[in-house]
């Protein structure tokens, strides 16, 4: 038996569909107000006809990674956990909330995973719990982590929770962690980092000279389960396909909707100019704010990634994002 947190979410979903193509017995947490039309959606999509049957095996557990008592029903008994629950923002009021759901969330996962004799756990982290460095030019996973301005509060609550997991394994705990970049597949686009299919497809008309690194959710659900299935543990490893500039990426996605990719270059005055009037927007009137002043530095930047260390691990083949987005299109045409 697994258990997975974050199971209701874009790689939590994915991670459902391995490990159950894989033959496991899945146990998963969900929280009340989750939406599990959401992930029937995506077993249907990949599934077809075998969806139903294969959604009706997850055991679900309902209640939060911040409820010791629904960590403990759900851990009962499993072999391995599959920690994906996490929250991602960029706003700066989220601190406090990051800090309760990725770095305590995960101390209470390694601490329940211990108490209940789980012979290892495979941990979802972020291309962002590396930190930055000027001196780097091409990341990897010898990295340090350096106290910047440059971290967001993401990427400390990031690495904050990566310590939780080491410390699991000073205290005797099997432990992997994955490092994925930005993830893309097929989801709710109205969350998350898929949220660009429905930005190029609704019209961009503006790109930013920045770069990232991409990755395919099957990929990354994949990797952890063959890292878990292989026994490679007390390890980190960066998960992604490509390094693109967000540039080609949305005219890739673009051209899979037919319409006219973004056209015009964001200046950094320009950014700037974004995130202040998106913060006065929240504060007058309540609105999301989509535009951060870390996401507009982000956008701005240039962060290059090496993922030679899991092809080495696992003989990792990653899928191309051309092939990726061309594959997840069809499902957001419906959308």
């Amino acid at each position: 038996m697994v258990f997975v947190t974050g199971g209701t979410g874009l790689l939590g979903a994915h991670v459902l569909i391995e490990l159950l193509v894989r033959g496991k017995e899945v146990r998963a947490l969900k929280r009340s107000s989750s939406n599990l039309a959401q992930v029937q959606s995506v077993f249907q999509f990949y599934l077809k006809d075998k969806a139903q049957a294969e959604f009706d095996k997850i055991q679900w557990v309902e209640g939060d990674i911040n409820d010791i008592s629904s960590l403990e029903d759900g851990m009962r008994g499993c072999e391995v956990v599959y920690h994906c629950a996490g929250l991602v923002s960029f706003v700066k009021k989220d601190f406090k909330k990051l800090i309760k759901v990725n770095k305590e969330g995960t101390a209470n996962v390694v601490n329940c995973a211990l108490a209940e004799g789980v012979d290892h756990l495979c941990y979802v982290s972020s291309t962002a719990a590396i930190g930055r460095s000027e001196l780097k030019q091409v990341y990897d996973e010898s990295n340090k982590w350096v106290n910047s301005e440059e971290n967001s509060n993401y990427s400390v609550s990031k690495f904050l929770a990566e310590n939780e997991v080491w410390r699991g394994v000073e205290e005797g705990l099997n432990a992997v962690i994955v490092n994925p970049s930005v993830i893309l597949g097929v989801g709710n686009w109205n969350d998350s980092s898929i949220s660009i299919f429905k930005v190029v497809k609704k019209g961009l008309k503006f790109y930013t000279p920045g770069a990232n690194a991409f990755v395919d959710a099957r990929d990354v659900a994949f990797a952890m389960s063959e890292l878990s299935q292989r026994r490679i543990f007390n390890d980190r490893f960066l998960c992604f396909s490509e390094n693109l500039k967000f540039k080609e990426l949305f005219d890739i996605v673009a051209a899979e909707f037919k319409v006219k990719p973004p056209s015009i270059l964001v200046k950094a005055w320009m950014a700037g100019v974004a995130w202040r009037l998106e913060g006065l927007m929240r504060f007058f009137f309540g609105r999301k704010q989509n535009i951060t002043k870390e996401t507009a530095r982000s956008s701005m930047s240039t962060s290059i990634y090496s993922n030679q260390k899991i092809k080495d691990a696992i003989g990792m083949e990653f899928i191309p994002i051309a092939q990726s987005v061309k594959e997840a299109a069809p499902y957001f045409e419906k959308a």
